[in-house]
This record gives structure tokens, sequence and C-alpha cells, in this order.
């Protein structure tokens, strides 16, 4: 069974707009979103592999996920109108 991918606009669906905005328009949110997709990809194909979880490497790369999830999300919400 594969496992579903971490898609910017699947976790903040009420972003979606906002994400392929910053997409379109700012290079620095888009080179980030690609390499948020590449190590999302990367550990699905660990995953799918069956690589034990413990390993180093592997967890490695779900931490850089986390964090890049984190700071693009930061970047999402800054761009949010606050009410």
């Amino acid at each position: 069974m594969s496992i579903a991918a971490h898609e910017l606009e699947l976790d903040f669906p009420e972003h979606a707009e906002i994400i392929k905005q910053l997409i379109r328009d700012d290079v620095e949110f888009k080179l980030d979103n690609d390499l948020y997709r590449k190590l999302d990809k990367q550990i699905r194909g660990l995953q799918d592999s069956g690589i034990g979880t413990d390993d180093d490497h592997y967890s490695s790369l779900k931490k850089q996920r986390a964090y890049l999830k984190q700071h693009l999300y930061n970047r999402i919400t800054d761009v949010v109108p606050h009410h």
C-alpha cells in the first residue's frame, strides 16, 4: 500500500489559493516547496520499502520535512489577512 503524499494544498486546504499564489509568485517559496515535496517523496519511498523507523537517515529526513513544513506554513499564514 502506498503512503499518501504530504502536499501543502491537502494539508492546509483552507489556504490552497494562497499556496498556489506563493508557488507562482515567490521564487523562494517555490524552491522550499519543491524541496519539501522531494523530501516527502524520498520518505514515502523508504516507507514503501519497509525500512525501519529507527534508521538515523530516515529520522533525519522526517525532521527536515517537519521543519520545512512549519517554515512553509509560517510563510503561508504571514500572507493570510488577519481580522
